[in-house]
């Protein structure tokens, strides 16, 4: 029954351990990626955009 418990108790001490380290992140380095990553994302939108109009530049000096 011993044997039992200190399993459990170490089994108990290895998750809380391990589910601090995901809870504890740090904020402003999660919230500088957020902002790089959506930063990229408008740029990629920018140049999609501009990509288009100039594909429909030529067009209209073809047509």
């Amino acid at each position: 029954v011993q044997t039992r418990q200190d399993f459990t108790k170490d089994m108990s001490n290895v998750l809380t351990t391990g589910a601090d380290s995901l809870v504890n992140a740090d904020l402003n380095q999660e919230a500088a990626s957020l902002l790089a990553l959506q930063t990229r994302q408008q740029l990629s939108q920018q140049a999609l955009s501009l990509a288009n109009q100039a594909d429909q530049g030529v067009l209209r000096l073809l047509g």
